[in-house]
Formats: C-alpha cells, sequence, structure tokens
C-alpha cells in the first residue's frame, strides 16, 4: 500500500492492486495553496462538508463518493461519529471519522476531530496500525490533543497533517509543535511512502510527509 499526501487532509492511498483512495479533497484557495487535485480514483472519502475537505469534483474518474459507513470497491469502510468542534458542532458541525482496511494494514482518518475522544469511540477504532491526525489546532484539535490520542491509541505509523506550512496559512500551529519532545520521528524528502503488513514498525514511527501538490 502506498500513501500520498497531496496536501491538506487529502491522501491518496493505493492498493496493492491499484485501487485509489482519495481523502478529504480540497478546494485551492488564498489560504490554502496546495496545487489543484487532477488524479483520478475509484473511492473518495469525506470527513465533513466544508470546501477544504469535501471537493469531490476535482478528483478524476467515476468515484464512489463514502459519507459513513459504507462498503465501496470490496473495502469497508466504518465511519464512525465525532465533531468538528468541543462544543458537539454547535461552531463546525459534525465530523467522521474513517477507519478501513487496504491490504491488510489497518487506516484511521480522523478527518476534522475537533475534541478527545471518549473511550467508547477509541473502542471503536480497534486497533489501528496507520493513523491519519490532524495536529494544527484552531479548527481541529491541537498537538496536545493529538498527542494524547496517539498515545491512546498506539498506532504503528502516525502521519500529520492539517498543520500550517508554506502552502497553508489558515490560522494553525506548524507541525513541529506535535512533534516536539517526540521519539521514533522521520521527515521525508518526499510526499509518499509505502508501507506492507508485516513488515510495520514494532514500537511507533512518525512520518511527516512533503505535500505532493
Amino acid at each position: 500500500m502506498k500513501i500520498k499526501w497531496l496536501g491538506h487532509a487529502s491522501f491518496m492511498i493505493t492498493s496493492e492492486t491499484g485501487t485509489k483512495i482519495i481523502t478529504d479533497p480540497y478546494v485551492t484557495t488564498e489560504n490554502l495553496n496546495y496545487g489543484e487535485i487532477k488524479e483520478s480514483a475509484d473511492i473518495v472519502t469525506v470527513s465533513h462538508e466544508h470546501t477544504d475537505h469535501s471537493n469531490v469534483s476535482a478528483v478524476r474518474g467515476s468515484p464512489e463518493v463514502v459519507r459513513g459507513t459504507a462498503r465501496a470497491e470490496g473495502i469497508e469502510f466504518k465511519g464512525i461519529p465525532t465533531y468538528h468542534d468541543n462544543t458537539e458542532g454547535k461552531q463546525r458541525g459534525k465530523n467522521t471519522i474513517f477507519c478501513f482496511e487496504v491490504d491488510g494494514i489497518r487506516v484511521c482518518h480522523l478527518g476534522d476531530l475537533g475534541h478527545p475522544l471518549s473511550d467508547e469511540q477509541v473502542a471503536e477504532l480497534a486497533s489501528v496500525d496507520i493513523l491519519l491526525i490532524p495536529v494544527g489546532g484552531f479548527f481541529t484539535i491541537d498537538a496536545k490533543v493529538a498527542g494524547q490520542l496517539c498515545d491512546r491509541l498506539k498506532p504503528k505509523v502516525i502521519i500529520p497533517m492539517h498543520f500550517r506550512n508554506d502552502k497553508c496559512t489558515f490560522p494553525l500551529a506548524g507541525v513541529d509543535e506535535f512533534l516536539q519532545g517526540k521519539e521514533g520521528v522521520s521527515r521525508l524528502d518526499t510526499s509518499e511512502v509505502e508501507f506492507k503488513q508485516g513488515e510495520l514498525p514494532a514500537t511507533t514511527k512518525i512520518v511527516v510527509l512533503k505535500p505532493a501538490l
């Protein structure tokens, strides 16, 4: 399985058989200046309907759109209802966490999660191999809450997303705040990384990717 960070909360996940999943496709704006998404996919997941996460029309091909628990292209997607803020959606509405398995590897994309998870929600996520987690704060959980959640979930690989950088000037924190004091950090000079079942790290690793777009 290959995971490519397109930018923001958007990843392209490609299975060994070529099935392509794009998560949370964004609209390019002045404050979100990643390149336009022009990739094709078989499946698109949408965690919520804000324009920086729901630009389904940008994805080429005829992808099946998943907005909650569903089966698409033989893959079971479990949608876990959460909120975009810590006031039960009163500020920014609802958010869906997606958990799914590709090539025997369990992936969890947290979308724009805005609050700590309850014990019941953590149990619903079950075992997580690769965690795609927002760390920038303001619109989502911040570095501290993200770190606490990682400690609870104990994924094998953590890939940060939704943070401030040269192409994202939203009022977010950068990734360094999340990385501070953590071990097992790899900053890769690439946007894509490959994982295989049985070859995942024994202890949690944090992989920081460069945006592809």
